[in-house]
């Protein structure tokens, strides 16, 4: 089977849980190719692909912005697809993400065969232990290995949404006119810049640009926080939402953290999620 990944990433979570996933379908003995889902990109070639994933982060329990834009223009068909989310915590609430692509792609075309989601720590609100990304780590990595599987046999899980959870994805979609005039108020500290560009060449909306050596915010911003988290100074400053900034990049591979070394916030959910994953 020739697979075709399509991805929208901003820190690189998203991309890091496609790419694994990748390599287990092709321990399984199938072929996958990579596309960037990002502005003023041509639409991806889908002939003699026998199934398409589309890889984004949930922002707001909804998908981003760019995401559903590129899905109403893409190119119709009838192979079977799959939606890979990466979330920050295992709360139902992030099922409904999966609303607004499932509906357009049913308009296109496509049924969705199957909808896998992973926890990856926040690039927003705190920063978890690295002790907390390893057990994430470890926990879509197992999980991987079982949807890779599912996959190998064309099955996998759709959501159910209930109507608290579309009504919580609606309410939250405010995000998607919000973060555009929002964005444009960021900027960067410049006793600490060094101009390097590393958050314009990151930005997948294209959003950055480099003048006179420092940074310049468009109004094409999704809250993705690839400019602040990936940041190798901690330069780039988020407007309102600085107090929740988190910068510079988990260490996955450390030691995981025990149960007594989760985190309070959602203790039990994180608990849970991880126990079901080591039970694969």
């Amino acid at each position: 089977m020739n697979v075709l990944f399509c991805v929208f990433s901003g820190t690189g979570n998203t991309r890091r849980v496609a790419l694994r996933m990748a390599e287990e379908l092709r321990a399984l003995g199938h072929t996958a190719s990579f596309y960037d889902i990002k502005k003023k990109a041509p639409m991806p070639e889908t002939e003699g692909f026998d199934c398409i994933f589309f890889c984004y982060p949930v922002h707001a329990f909804n998908a981003p912005k760019p995401v559903t834009a590129f899905l109403k223009k893409f190119p119709r068909g009838n192979v079977p697809v799959y939606l890979l989310r990466s979330e920050g915590e295992p709360s139902k609430l992030n099922d409904a993400s999966g609303i607004s692509p499932k509906r357009i792609l049913k308009k296109r075309g496509y049924l969705v065969a199957g909808e896998f989601i992973y926890v990856m720590p926040y690039n927003i609100m705190f920063r978890h232990s690295d002790g907390m990304a390893a057990r994430m780590w470890q926990a879509a990595e197992r999980r991987i290995v079982r949807d890779a599987r599912a996959v190998d046999a064309l099955g996998g899980e759709v959501k159910r949404v209930n109507l608290i959870r579309r009504a919580a994805a609606f309410a939250l979609r405010i995000e998607h006119p919000a973060m555009p005039v929002l964005g444009k108020t960021f900027h960067v500290d410049k006793t600490k810049c060094v101009g390097c560009g590393a958050c314009a060449a990151g930005c997948p909306c294209g959003n950055i640009t480099m003048e006179n050596g420092r940074p310049k915010f468009g109004m094409a911003c999704v809250g993705c926080m690839g400019c602040a988290f990936l940041c190798p100074v901690d330069a780039v400053r988020i407007s309102l939402l600085n107090p929740w900034r988190v910068n510079g990049r988990y260490v996955l591979e450390g030691t995981p953290a025990t149960d007594e070394e989760v985190c309070r916030y959602l203790h039990k959910m994180y608990t849970r999620y991880f126990h079901e994953s080591e039970q694969l």
